[in-house]
């Protein structure tokens, strides 16, 4: 199969990001074509002067259209392309060098019709960036297969760093309108198409999460309302893991009002797991301000999801709420 790359990436309000993407691509290896399709979704601050600047050195179609959301956004891509594989990044990532030519050895290997690949925090990221990663990527965490094992079946993409080819986009109408959710929710309808999906554990990007603690707890917050929607929409996809993050948010509580009466049996166990946190950022990150800082990320990750994720357990599957007007924060119209 002859194949030639599109690199579709939704923009919001960050030029700036944009820029250093586009620059990373300049310096990509690999001897497949490709074009770069950035489609402004309603930003104010638009990036055309970037596009213009780099249209010398990349091939870039740039579009722009009203606010829909990232979804909406790279289908639009997508169907604006002219590659017949589309690669979809985050505008706030670096492209190491290696990464097409990983992507193309991959492919060439084992071709598969959807992809997916790690990400990794740059040496030049903030101490904040760098301890959220690591809560989002970490084997101790929820994010430990996204992070990058190897051997993982049936691999659910992240849309910071995925592929799809154009086969499988067609057959299924690619994202939907949920946001955050709209990645799993497309890797579950693209196996029930017969498409299977694999990850690449080499093609990963530098992720950079321009991002605040305060954002940071909404964000992981609005991961915790999604999944039991999407439990909801495809109930064969439930999982006990999934109910991790509530299980040891109401352990800690547990173990702090037990230890009240002397009871610190427990107490113990969260002292451990914590400093094994604490020493596999300090491993990974060689600081231990960062790695203080990758224990507090990782509750604030645990406490945001579980709780959320019960609240919205309890409307959605116990109530039967319409996850749409109960959480209308989460859906953007097309």
């Amino acid at each position: 199969m002859n194949i030639s790359f599109s690199f579709i990436i939704p923009v919001y309000n960050r030029p700036r990001e944009i820029r250093e993407l586009l620059h990373s691509m300049t310096l990509l290896e690999g001897e497949t074509p490709f074009e770069v399709v950035i489609v402004e979704d309603g930003s104010e601050k638009d990036a055309q002067a970037v596009v213009e600047e780099y249209s010398e050195h990349l091939r870039i179609a740039y579009f722009k259209k009203e606010n829909s959301g990232p979804g909406d956004s790279r289908n639009y891509g997508m169907r604006h392309a002219q590659g017949n594989y589309f690669i979809i990044l985050d505008s706030d990532c670096l492209l190491p060098t290696s990464y097409l030519r990983e992507v193309e050895t991959e492919l060439q290997r084992d071709f598969v019709d959807c992809f997916g690949g790690p990400d990794a925090a740059h040496a030049s990221f903030t101490d904040l960036q760098k301890a959220i990663n690591f809560a989002m990527t970490s084997f101790l965490t929820t994010g430990g297969i996204r992070g990058g094992k190897k051997a993982v079946s049936r691999f659910q993409p992240r849309s910071f760093n995925m592929g799809i080819s154009r086969k499988a986009f067609e057959q299924t109408g690619g994202f939907g309108v949920i946001h955050p959710g709209e990645d799993p929710d497309l890797t579950i309808r693209i196996w029930a198409a017969g498409f299977m999906t694999r990850l690449f554990p080499k093609a990963f990007v530098y992720h950079k999460r321009r991002i605040s603690w305060k954002s940071f707890y909404t964000q992981v917050k609005k991961f915790g309302m999604v999944r039991p929607i999407l439990n909801s929409w495809h109930p064969h996809t439930r999982r006990i893991t999934y109910w991790f993050p509530t299980i040891f948010t109401a352990g800690l509580f547990l173990a702090l009002i037990t230890s009240l009466f002397g009871w610190t049996f427990l107490g113990y166990f969260y002292i451990v797991y914590f400093a094994l946190v604490f020493l596999a950022a300090l491993g990974a990150e060689k600081s231990v301000k960062v790695a203080l800082m990758a224990v507090f990320a990782v509750l604030v990750q645990f406490f945001g999801y579980g709780t959320a994720f019960v609240r919205s357990h309890f409307l959605i599957n116990l109530l039967g709420k319409d996850p749409e007007q109960v959480f209308p924060n989460l859906f953007f119209n097309r």
